[in-house]
Order: C-alpha cells, then sequence, then structure tokens
C-alpha cells in the first residue's frame, strides 16, 4: 500500500491540506534526516529525547546503550512518539503574523519492540551506519560480541504515521503587499563542510568518495 491510513493520533487537524499519508513520501523524510525526537511518559512524566535512528523497509530502528533509561523504558512496551523535521527555508513576510517556515516534517505513533538476536542487532548497527553515511559499512571494523552486548535495538513499526510539509512563499494580507519591506523565502540544507581527518589517521589513508561527496538530499 502506497497510503498511511491516517489515525486519530496522525490525522492533521491544523491546516489539512498539508498533510502527506504517502509511504514513499514519509520515507525519503526519514532516509533524509538524521535526527528524530522521541517523546514518552517514564515515571509519570513527559520525557522526550533526541537521538539518531534508521529506517528499513516498513520499520524505524532505535538504539543506543543497554544501560540507557530511555531505551530500557520503551523496551517495556510503553506509547512512543518518533517526530523528524527537515528545516527546507525561512518563510518572511510582510507582517509578523505571517513570518513562517517551509518544513518537511514525520510523526510516528506506536510501540517498540527489542531485537534480542546478534544477526539482527548486527544488521540494524549496519543499517544506522549506512544512515549516517552511505558506504561506510564497508570501510569499518564491526561490532564485536561484546559491543553487540552492550548496545540495545528497538525497533518501531511505521504503521500509524504521517507527514506535514509546508512549501512557497509568504501569504500576507492583501493591504500589507503595498508595504515597502522585502518578503520572500530564504532557502536552509544542511551543508557539510571540508572534512577534516583525525589527527591519529596513518599516513596515506585518503579521504573516502562517499566522504568528499556526502549529500542528504541524495540519501
Amino acid at each position: 500500500m502506497s497510503q498511511i491510513t491516517p489515525t486519530e493520533r496522525t490525522r492533521v487537524r491544523r491546516l489539512p491540506k498539508r498533510a502527506v499519508y504517502d509511504r514513499e513520501v514519509l520515507y525519503r523524510i526519514l532516509d533524509e534526516a538524521l535526527v528524530c525526537h522521541i517523546g514518552f511518559v517514564a515515571d509519570g512524566k513527559p520525557v522526550v529525547i533526541p537521538t539518531g535512528y534508521a529506517r528499513h523497509g516498513d520499520n524505524l530502528y532505535i538504539h543506543g546503550s543497554t544501560a540507557s533509561r530511555m531505551l530500557r523504558e520503551l523496551g517495556t512496551g510503553v506509547d512512543v512518539s518518533v517526530a523528524v523535521t527537515l528545516l527546507d527555508g525561512l518563510v518572511l513576510a510582510r507582517s509578523a503574523f505571517h513570518h513562517s517556515m517551509n518544513y518537511r516534517s514525520v510523526v510516528v505513533f506506536g510501540k517498540a519492540t527489542v531485537l534480542s538476536e546478534p544477526a539482527e542487532k548486527r544488521e540494524a548497527l549496519r543499517l544506522f551506519t549506512e544512515h549516517i553515511a552511505p558506504g561506510r559499512w564497508q570501510d569499518v571494523r564491526p561490532p564485536n560480541e561484546n559491543e553487540l552486548k552492550a548496545t540495545a535495538v528497538l525497533r518501531l513499526p511505521l504503521a500509524e504515521a504521517s507527514a506535514k510539509m509546508r512549501t512557497g512563499g509568504p501569504l500576507d494580507d492583501d493591504d500589507d503587499y503595498a508595504l515597502p519591506v522585502w518578503a520572500g523565502v530564504l532557502p536552509m540544507r544542511l551543508t557539510p563542510a571540508s572534512p577534516i581527518s583525525d589527527e591519529r589517521l596513518g599516513q596515506g589513508i585518503a579521504i573516502p568518495k562517499y566522504v568528499n561527496d556526502y549529500d542528504r538530499t541524495k540519501i
């Protein structure tokens, strides 16, 4: 199915014309972004934690230390909410009221499950590495047994999710178009700078092509 059926939690009610329930669009946003914010309730109090993630198929994967409070809590099957946002531009209007941003965002709800099989965990760690830098896994040392034991990995199904997007320029009140104020969009994007080699890097080790040519928009 290319469409995700909206639920009471995922249906966009504020500016519904910006809502997107197309699975491929959602997955492109998740694949381009790098950081998600995970919300849950622990000990009766709300908690929001930023972290990395990876997507494969219809699942989102989250990982961290086995000592992580967040992963231990999510592993018990509590409800979790995950939010991802890409900022595409600042929308500068003629009035302060109509300033906005162009963005692409995804919100996911569900319950996470813990991966227990070493092979599953190893594959998930490969996915995390490739999500950060495609092509990196083939160059690095894979996790050993102790590292796998020290790492917890959770899987969250992408069954209950929706996206919301804004594009285009400012939308001013009719009377404000005559104001002598510049209005428009200042595009924004994540752009890498020049790579900085580790000071203990061995001689003759070149910067990989996937680092020199890094571009999240082509992920």
